[in-house]
């Protein structure tokens, strides 16, 4: 029985020259277990369900096993980090097994977070925790149940092999799938050491494996830069409009594909702050909810500033005024994303002048008021006639509320919107479920005492956000008191 028959133990990346990353072999776990697996990405990957439950499935996906020849490589990259910038990072716990094309011709990436030390481990030991696995494993399927761009996971599996973190915890390995995990700070590494060749080579292999329209572009450098910024812009208003913060939006936690990649002390809204900041590492609130739109245009001034070599070898000052003009189209391509995305969620089809200062006095109305999640879903029972009860007793300071609706009736009467399918499409946008992050703590305890059942529960629940589910109401629920007791720093 072969788990992965489409395995190419070379990957695409392999191709280019050796210094780009460096070949390691994974380093084996006792007694390894599974934990948990996505249905979803294992039948994109076509693997044989009857192969899952093996102890070959488990121990390929550990590491123990390689599959098809394979060669593991971990990539090298730099980045800022907490606008900073680090001269060297790299996979320090990651390796790339092979690639896998699935029936639409899309060739996905197979990486193993945790497998062991790599030339850039730095000083750590290159192992993952079952906490941390358990909680990228299910935001990696709640988000692509979202539709929001992102890497994906396959399987976490587990072992009683000690790591040392905080504490004494167990280790595992989560397997992690995307098209591309090439990063901003990939760029950034050979720019910094005037390694232009390199980096021309980088970009070239880019466009060619991912923006081949580039090629056709008169600068296909500064092509690749916008397409960037566009898909960056589209990312993070989506992140806005469902209230995830990533938590620690580093240059080299940005993809170049513009997926959501690294997911460590994330967190989406309880009670809706602006200043919401999920990673207690983060003093100053660098990264905050609020924060992100801008972060993601200071990460692409950077991969901008690494491109400038490229966009215009002779004259480095028309390189920048090149790619500035593109890093202006930034701000309005974001807002386009964000207010149209809001209008979905608000059920409104058409546009008008005064939409983004009805979204504004929202967010000013919810502040410190209202459950972000809970409220828009809520919204779609919103009555144009009558006091909305069931709304405004959400509110700390129901009056808050008033002053809005009397506003957003207004708007809904420009339109002459039919209710009823009205709140069908607002359903659509505004998940009922959100993986919060007492949810996910819930299902850490249960698991390290061996009982993985709340995480399969978690990942049935999540891949239908969308969805009524009326079996799963409590988990639609205000979250209890404890839940804001909980902290999570980048070693989450």
């Amino acid at each position: 029985m072969s788990i992965l028959p489409n395995l190419t133990s070379k990957t695409r990346y392999a191709s280019l020259p050796d210094h780009f990353y460096r070949r390691v072999q994974p380093l084996p776990l006792n007694n390894p277990y599974l934990v948990s697996f996505s249905p979803g990405m294992a039948e994109i990957l076509e693997i044989d369900p009857a192969s899952i439950t093996t102890p070959e499935f488990t121990e390929v996906f550990t590491g123990n096993r390689l599959l098809n020849g394979s060669e593991p490589i971990a990539t090298v990259y730099s980045g800022h980090q907490f606008g900073q910038y680090v001269p060297q990072l790299g996979d320090g716990r990651a390796l790339v097994l092979g690639e896998v094309e699935d029936r639409e011709g899309t060739t996905w990436e197979i990486q193993l977070k945790g497998a062991g030390l790599t030339p850039f481990s730095r000083m750590g030991d290159g192992r993952a925790v079952l906490r941390s696995t358990i909680r990228e494993f299910l935001c990696s399927e709640a988000m692509a149940g979202l539709g929001i761009p992102t890497t994906r996971a396959l399987c976490i599996t587990g072992s009683k092999d000690e790591v040392y973190r905080e504490k004494i915890e167990s280790a595992a390995v989560l397997t992690r799938v995307a098209t591309s995990h090439v990063r901003f700070g990939n760029f950034e590494f050979f720019f910094y050491r005037q390694q232009y060749d390199d980096l021309k080579l980088l970009a070239d292999f880019v466009i060619d494996q991912y923006y081949p329209a580039s090629r056709e572009a008169e600068n296909p450098y500064l092509d690749l830069l916008q397409q960037v910024i566009d898909k960056t812009a589209r990312l993070i208003a989506r992140w806005q409009l469902v209230g995830f913060t990533h938590g620690v939006m580093n240059s080299d936690n940005m993809s170049i594909l513009g997926l959501t990649i690294d997911y460590g002390p994330y967190g989406f809204l309880d009670t809706c702050t602006a200043h919401f900041v999920c990673n207690h590492s983060d003093h100053l609130g660098r990264y905050a909810y609020d924060q992100q739109p801008q972060i993601g245009l200071f990460n692409l001034s950077c991969l901008a500033q690494a491109l400038l070599p490229l966009i215009d070898d002779q004259n480095e000052q028309a390189a920048a005024d090149k790619a500035q003009e593109k890093l202006n189209s930034y701000q309005s391509l974001y807002t386009e994303y964000y207010e149209q995305g809001m209008r979905d969620k608000l059920g409104l089809k058409e546009v008008h002048p005064g939409d983004g200062h009805l979204i504004e006095n929202l967010f000013s109305a919810m502040e410190n008021q209202v459950d972000f999640t809970r409220f828009f879903r809520a919204l779609s029972q919103f009555e144009e006639t009558g006091e909305n009860h069931i709304l405004r007793d959400r509110f700390i300071e129901p009056g808050r509320f008033d002053r809005w609706a009397d506003i957003y009736r207004a708007r809904l009467a420009l339109e002459k919107s039919d209710p009823a399918e009205r709140r069908q499409r607002m359903r659509r946008v505004n998940p009922k479920y959100v993986l919060r992050n007492y949810l996910v703590h819930r299902a850490i305890v249960k698991a390290e005492s061996d009982d993985f059942g709340e995480i399969e529960t978690l990942l049935s629940l999540l891949t239908r956000p969308f969805d009524e589910q009326p079996e799963m109401e409590s988990y639609a629920d205000e979250p209890p008191d404890w839940a804001n007791t909980l902290e999570l720093s980048c070693s989450s």
